[in-house]
């Protein structure tokens, strides 16, 4: 068993304003904690991984198939494998939630660009 609290791992900020902590990861799934700055983006990418995700404070809106999405507080979501998106985050306040994905993810795939 493996137990990951926030506190003891170090952020990474892959772009701008976005920062991820990787936490908990098995052979199948790896979850990450994000903070997205207010006036931040991810840029348009894809990657092998089933995303799921779910919004504790703020909002983002993601642009997929060239369709925007809001979402926030209590929202879940799912990107699927090689499915083409964007998050930005328009509002005040900097959008915090966590990502899981299959298989596990270690690193993103669009850092540094």
């Amino acid at each position: 068993m493996e137990l990951v609290n926030l506190t003891a791992r170090e952020t990474e900020e892959a772009v701008d304003g976005v920062h991820f902590t990787q936490l908990a990861a098995g052979e199948n799934m790896s979850i990450q904690h994000f903070r997205i700055d207010p006036g931040a983006t991810i840029p348009e990418h894809t990657h092998d991984h089933e995303q799921l995700g779910y919004m504790t404070s703020g909002e983002l809106v993601a642009t997929v198939n060239g369709e925007e999405r809001v979402f926030g507080p209590d929202d879940s979501y799912c990107f699927l494998s090689r499915e083409p998106h964007a998050c930005e985050n328009r509002g005040d306040e900097p959008a915090v939630g966590i990502g899981v994905y299959s298989p596990p993810r270690r690193e993103a795939e669009w850092k540094d660009r």
